[in-house]
């Protein structure tokens, strides 16, 4: 069945003539207007060209970034371009050029200790994509849909091709008025996408069937296979597989073949997202099974990757998923794995409250249960995708770019230096969002320095990810951690809830350095406070209640001066500088376990210090010492005496490594 003949016992003319536009001929810009000039074009193409390469430079890749994506996209570089664009190989100086002579920078500070590894290279020829949902792109104007447009033409420029899913929120009681604005919009779309240059756009409106209802195999047949609950499925997959693997970005109504009825039928914009994502990553379908026979392990145990989902792209005009603390804009990250069932209960409680005068008309459900269905998409395709996937929820003017131009404010945690980023080519490039979820949000840097503070606009992109587990000893579900009483019981290293050589094989790879284990234990048997373990021993923390030099610890307790240590961080070399972990285990230590405050040390010439410095509230260098002291206490700067004890237990903390050689951490 060919992807450009229309099914339907009943088909539209609207469909006919949008399926029309994407075989027709279009000029190296997209479809030549009766008035334009070739001098017009060329302009068009170098203004296209050069937005292209402020926003790749714009991304701040460092070098570590630049080398991870070229070992991800760089066999998707060749042939697929319009412009010629992308990155290029390492060149002969070892130095890596994204775009056209331009470079990655190295300064943007990540919990990196150590030399960097360069890992292997691997070559993968499956055509990368990324599943994008354009939510009420009816309420969006040519010029914004236009950006939109642009930011995904370039991120095929990149190595990752699209499949546009178009969800127009319409009431589908009124079948007319559904077909005629999906048709509406699906033009729309085209004719953006034929702007911007060749490879061209293709629709692809009948790839979606819907199982038969009263067929019991296929009702088994959703935890297995790539039917969804709703009974949606790829059932003409050469009609997505082909396109792609020439470059061409998909446009994709929801809309279904019915097998019973032999008509199509709407579907649901999700479910269509589901199907697409478990069809792209093998899962089988319906038609691989005899009928009446139920799917076994053995069948579906060896799937047959079609192609890469990398992205999970939701653009939408709510924005991001909001973050649970009142006036802090999107939240910046989510660590599925962790955060999902906090996260949705939040949303379904503020459902409860009438919010109808904020949510869209449209909008079933009202606002938060729109975000709740998000939440709930990116987490169901990502559970199915490969774990170097990863999900965007943003708002079409984040994805467009156009941030810069509505407003002269930085975003909440920008660095000054980074104008106008885009969210989707940042996040490509870097596998991170704009800025580190462990920022503090209100760590806001004015325009200039002679400008006044701003008030910062906050965040509407979410990045999400399937993410890791965070165990935390003792639990912070029963509120913060408190010293126990002298002489109570106390959590130990030695206690089998924690893997002791997991945990020592986590510090020496972290520091590069071995640990005295012996000495360790003896310092921290009495004063650890807590410990936080991200994944399976990837990333953590050892915190312990320090005591100020000569006071004796019933005293400490008594007058309230233990001071909260963060004793050891480390991360995995492998998990350093990308997928989130060092800022997973911040987050849990400064939000979970010690919200009030926190203090610690690092070498004057640790280059993680930039690193903590913006996590910090306050620096402090340590005279006569090689000791740099941070601390993430509101106000301690103001408290002599506490800043006494934190320096005191700074000063005095005895380093436990077997190496005496080195400088102690």
């Amino acid at each position: 069945m060919s992807h450009l003949r229309h099914l339907s016992s009943s088909p539209s003319s609207s469909w006919s003539e949008i399926q029309n536009q994407t075989v027709g001929t279009t000029g190296p810009t997209g479809p030549r207007s009766p008035h334009s000039s070739p001098s017009a074009e060329a302009k068009q193409k170098r203004e296209h060209d050069r937005e292209f390469l402020i926003s790749v430079l714009e991304s701040s890749a460092t070098k570590r970034d630049a080398r991870a994506y070229l070992q991800t996209f760089g066999s998707n570089l060749t042939g697929t371009t319009s412009t010629g664009s992308g990155p290029k190989k390492p060149s002969a100086t070892g130095a890596v050029v994204l775009h056209d002579g331009i470079r990655a920078v190295p300064d943007v500070p990540r919990f990196v200790q150590g030399p960097e590894k360069e890992p292997a290279a691997q070559v993968d020829e499956a055509p990368h994509v990324a599943i994008v949902k354009l939510s009420e792109p009816q309420a969006w104007d040519d010029t914004l849909l236009d950006g939109v447009v642009k930011t995904l033409t370039q991120l095929r420029d990149l190595g990752l091709v699209s499949v546009i899913v178009v969800d127009c929120h319409v009431d589908q009681g009124h079948a007319l008025d559904w077909q005629s604005a999906m048709a509406q919009q699906t033009d729309r779309v085209l004719r953006a996408i034929g702007r911007y240059g060749l490879p061209a756009a293709t629709v692809v409106d009948s790839g979606i069937w819907k199982s038969n209802s009263s067929s019991g195999s296929s009702r088994s047949l959703g935890a297995l296979s790539s039917v969804t609950p709703a009974g949606h499925f790829v059932g003409c997959g050469a009609s997505f597989t082909t396109p792609l693997q020439h470059g061409h970005i998909l446009v994709v109504p929801p809309r279904s073949y019915c097998q019973e009825t032999l008509k199509y039928l709407t579907a649901d914009a999700n479910d269509v997202v589901f199907a697409l994502a478990s069809f792209f990553s093998g899962l089988p379908i319906p038609e691989q099974f005899p009928s009446g026979k139920e799917p076994s392990a053995e069948d579906v145990d060896q799937p047959v990757r079609r192609v890469v989902v990398d992205r999970i792209i939701v653009i939408d005009p709510l924005g991001g998923i909001p973050s649970r603390r009142q006036g802090h804009g999107a939240q910046v990250f989510i660590n599925l794995e962790e955060e999902f069932d906090d996260i949705q209960a939040a949303l379904n409680a503020k459902a409860q409250i009438n919010l109808a005068d904020t949510a869209p008309a449209n909008v079933p459900g009202g606002l938060k249960s729109h975000h709740v269905r998000n939440l709930q998409l990116v987490r169901s395709t990502l559970a199915i995708l490969p774990s170097t996937a990863s999900a965007v929820i943003t708002s079409p003017a984040e994805a467009a770019n156009f941030k810069a131009r509505i407003s002269n404010s930085l975003f909440a945690g920008e660095v000054r230096t980074r104008r106008g980023q885009n969210p989707l080519i940042h996040n490509l490039l870097t596998d991170r969002p704009i800025y580190s979820s462990s920022l503090p949000i209100g760590r806001i840097k004015p325009l200039s320095p002679n400008s006044e503070i701003l008030i910062p606009r906050m965040p509407t992109t979410t990045l999400a990810k399937k993410g890791l587990p965070l165990t935390i000893f003792p639990n912070t579900r029963a509120g913060p951690w408190v010293p126990p009483k002298p002489g109570a019981p106390r959590l130990r290293l030695t206690d089998t809830c924690i893997d002791l050589p997991r945990l020592v094989h986590l510090i020496n790879d972290s520091f590069s350095r071995k640990l005295d284990v012996e000495h360790y234990m003896n310092r921290v048997q009495d004063s650890l406070a807590g410990i936080i373990i991200a994944g399976e021993y990837e990333g953590g923390a050892i915190l312990t209640w320090e005591r100020p030099f000569g006071m004796d610890e019933e005293t400490a307790y008594s007058t309230g001066r233990l001071v909260p240590y963060l004793d050891k961080f480390a991360v995995l070399k492998k998990s350093q500088g990308a997928g989130g972990v060092a800022d997973i285990v911040f987050n849990a230590m400064v939000r979970d376990a010690f919200p009030n405050g926190v203090c610690w040390r690092s070498r004057k010439n640790n280059p993680v210090n930039k690193w903590y410095f913006e996590r910090s509230c306050g620096v402090r260098k340590l005279a006569e010492s090689n000791w740099a002291m941070f601390w993430t206490s509101q106000g301690a700067s103001l408290n002599e005496e506490l800043m006494k004890d934190y320096e005191n237990v700074c000063r005095n903390v005895a380093p436990s490594w077997a190496d005496t050689k080195q400088a102690a951490d």
